[in-house]
């Protein structure tokens, strides 16, 4: 009897300890340079529990603000980036800020460069995701682009952000 019940305890606390364990998923888009930039960095997407972060850090940037938006095609062998194709809106909503009606989901908005040429940007969303069949979430396979100038947020389809500079196919990581 108290060999059962150890192996009660035992059994409820390994139960216990994997419904804590989450699984983690990783993406990365590896940057490179378009359009005669020496853009370069990575971007990477962690999802956990249903949230995906986003975390960018590039550098070979001019001083200022530079769009950085997920685009539809993970094709970055084009020279000017355009490979890539147009936004990653499968919702089909018109191009804004994020998370400010309207948007849509491939909008993740303006880096912010130093004098250095380096800069980061972090997202959080429950919009994105890296695995499953929803393809209005799914990022995996997309492209992320960076951008010569800010987005105006306004102008449509794109926001007028000026040529490509780098660009990086999301990719899924074991």
């Amino acid at each position: 009897m108290k060999n059962l019940r150890k192996l009660g305890v035992f059994v409820f606390s390994s139960l216990l300890l994997a419904s804590c364990s989450v699984a983690e998923k990783k993406a990365v888009a590896n940057i490179e340079a378009k359009s005669g930039s020496t853009v370069s960095g990575t971007v990477t997407f962690i999802e956990k529990e249903g949230v995906v972060t986003m975390s960018a850090v590039l550098s070979g940037l001019s001083e200022g603000n530079h769009a950085i938006h997920i685009h539809a095609i993970g094709d970055c062998s084009a020279p000017d980036g355009k490979s890539a194709g147009g936004h990653w809106n499968p919702t089909a909503e018109n191009h804004g800020k994020w998370m400010e009606a309207p948007y849509h989901i491939g909008d993740i908005g303006n880096l912010v460069v130093g004098e250095n040429g380096t800069g980061i940007i972090e997202r959080k969303t429950t919009l994105w995701s890296l695995t499953g069949k929803d393809i209005n979430k799914n990022i995996v396979g997309h492209a992320i682009i960076i951008h010569e100038g800010p987005d105006d947020f306004s102008s449509q389809p794109s926001g007028a952000a000026g040529p490509r500079v780098g660009c990086g196919e999301i990719i899924l990581k074991e």
